[in-house]
């Protein structure tokens, strides 16, 4: 729902943006996938882990938007594809948040520069807290203070040893989000299309962030679902993106060699 209705609004009031951009150069990397469009915006998104195994020969795919057919696609054909692969879901959240730079560009939204959203977070009053995702910074910042602390993930063995008290499986949301005060939401959410049932399961009194490197898309939708402040990724130096994705870079290499943190905020 979140990223179709975002794609909605997209050709709905940024058609002229939208229809003649097509991709000029793609990259996946083991933790991060990084995109240029041909009007020189650049987007970025986590890579989804490929756990499908080997392919029978059967099913190989040698179509539109698999290897050596992305380059030179129209963006809306991407948008519109009925195609489901870890390839065109990642291109797709890469892409979008591509097109979302340039809209952020604008100065409609409000934008808070070189923050990060944890620090508009208040610590200091006791709250029950949820992060979705092993963001082990933010994880250790919190555990420090007198708040309740939960972190919902598919596997406990993401977090380290000294974190897994505070681990909650991941398919325990619906009981876990409802009595939390601030939720933490990895962007990856929005790359394995599990952000609708987490945002359906979340009080309307709490505090919700969207942060992480695929969360840099136009906030109007995410807006209207909860989300109160939005954690994005602005590219500073696009000129070695690609080689930082290349060489097996995560998030905080973006931030040190060639991003930027903002917060869009929800008011």
């Amino acid at each position: 729902m979140i990223l179709e209705e975002t794609l909605s609004l997209l050709k709905t009031k940024y058609w002229n943006l939208l229809e003649p951009l097509t991709i000029s150069e793609v990259r996946f990397g083991v933790h991060l996938s990084a995109v240029k469009l041909s009007d020189g915006s650049y987007g970025i998104a986590s890579t989804l882990e490929d756990n499908g195994g080997h392919c029978l020969k059967k099913n190989r795919d040698f179509e539109e938007f698999t290897p050596a057919k992305i380059v030179g696609q129209k963006v809306i054909d991407l948008f519109e594809t009925t195609k489901k692969s870890i390839i065109v879901d990642t291109l797709k959240i890469a892409v979008l948040n591509a097109i979302s730079s340039t809209i952020l560009n604008e100065g409609n939204y409000k934008i808070r520069e070189n923050i990060d959203p944890i620090e508009l977070v208040d610590l200091t009053q006791k709250k029950t807290i949820t992060i979705v995702g092993a963001f082990h910074s933010y994880i250790q910042k919190i555990s420090e203070t007198d708040n309740k602390l939960h972190v919902l993930e598919l596997d406990e063995n993401a977090l380290v040893d000294e974190y897994k008290k505070f681990y909650a499986p991941a398919n325990e949301y619906q009981a876990v989000l409802p009595e939390s005060d601030v939720v933490i939401i990895t962007g990856l959410t929005l790359v394995n299309n599990t952000i609708d049932g987490l945002l359906s399961a979340i009080s309307p009194d709490a505090l919700v962030i969207v942060t992480g490197p695929s969360s840099s898309l136009i906030p109007d939708v995410l807006f209207q679902n909860k989300v109160n402040i939005i954690g994005a990724t602005k590219i500073t130096n696009p000129e070695i993106l690609f080689n930082i994705v290349s060489e097996c870079g995560a998030g905080f290499h973006l931030f040190k060699y060639c991003a930027a943190k903002i917060c869009i905020i929800n008011e």
